[in-house]
């Protein structure tokens, strides 16, 4: 069996490269341990590990154990330490407090846990050979190790946040799908070099995974009713599905100089069903269209605005009363 581990510090949100990480890890190992590595005072953010658990969670990580935090387990780390003192190799194993530092409670904690594979980003490849040293000098078979490339910017220095979404809530926050993210940490798969994050996929990947839910699930997850839903298909990414279907909102007075569009429209729709398909919707825009109908005058008085879903998503969107109750406000 092979037994992993995901051992973040809790600073907040996962950075893209962290989250990689945990991709990774879930991936390739059949069993995996939630570690989180709080020795470092300086380093824990209030919050920090209910942040990195949301994230997981939305990307739909699992683990089997955990969260283990290692603040919790001194006790056990003086112990490996009063084997080795304070020092080995030159490195300090115990703070003049008692605590332990990052190298002895890492490899304390993947012999505790039986851990047979370290998968971690190429930047920790320098403490492969420490920490071989550690697990011999206590006994311990050393797990096999495997580091990955890091995550960088566009411009191939340090991701951050001055070139975009960094993080998993920044991606979040910007409307991308979980399913889309996940996907492409995927496609990363475990890259034997440093890659440059790739925004424009990533927003591929949104749309296509919004164009894949159905009806059903994308409601549920924009909080709309389904009939809502044709308005906002062409949205990229849930922020602005979740604007597109703010335009089917009551919107406020307008002034439309179109009269006899309205009128017109008036008509077609009071003599059409409560809620029109999307057949329907069409057949009514194109009655308009065949007369010169104003249609960006009908879309301001229906929205409010001037762009936004097409017209005929728009109408089989709103029922007939609503639709009417606008326009007639906008003719007044």
């Amino acid at each position: 069996m092979r037994r992993v581990r995901f051992a973040p510090s809790p600073t907040g949100s996962l950075h893209l490269g962290n989250a990689l990480t945990a991709v990774a890890n879930r991936a390739f190992g059949d069993w995996m341990l939630l570690r989180i590595d709080d020795t470092d005072p300086k380093r824990v953010v209030p919050g920090g590990e209910e942040a990195i658990v949301r994230d997981l969670r939305w990307l739909g990580i699992t683990w089997e154990e955990g969260p283990v935090r290692q603040s919790e387990r001194h006790e056990r780390y003086r112990q490996a330490a009063s084997r080795l003192g304070d020092r080995f190799d030159g490195i300090t194993l115990l703070r003049p407090d008692g605590t332990a530092t990052y190298h002895l409670a890492s490899v304390v904690d993947d012999i505790d846990f039986q851990i047979t594979h370290v998968i971690r980003g190429a930047d920790h490849r320098p403490n492969e050979v420490l920490h071989r040293r550690l697990h011999q000098a206590l006994g311990s078979e050393p797990p096999q190790y495997i580091h990955h490339g890091l995550i960088l910017g566009p411009d191939g220095r340090k991701l951050s946040k001055r070139h975009g979404p960094a993080s998993i809530a920044d991606l979040r926050e910007a409307g991308i799908p979980a399913h889309a993210v996940r996907a492409y940490l995927e496609e990363l798969d475990l890259p034997r070099h440093d890659v440059r994050v790739d925004f424009a996929r990533i927003r591929r990947l949104a749309v296509e995974t919004l164009a894949a839910m159905s009806d059903e699930t994308l409601a549920a997850l924009l909080g709309v009713p389904a009939r809502v839903i044709p308005a906002v298909r062409g949205a990229r990414d849930l922020k602005e599905a979740r604007e597109y279907a703010l335009i089917l909102s009551p919107p406020p007075p307008v002034e439309v100089d179109a009269r006899p569009t309205l009128e017109r429209f008036l008509e077609l729709r009071a003599g059409a069903c409560d809620q029109l398909d999307a057949e329907a919707a069409r057949a009514l825009v194109g009655e308009l269209k065949a007369v010169g109908a104003d249609l960006r005058a009908l879309r301001l008085a229906l929205t409010g605005r001037e762009r936004g879903p097409e017209l005929w998503a728009i109408l089989v969107a709103l029922p007939r009363h609503e639709a009417l109750r606008r326009v007639e406000r906008a003719l007044r």
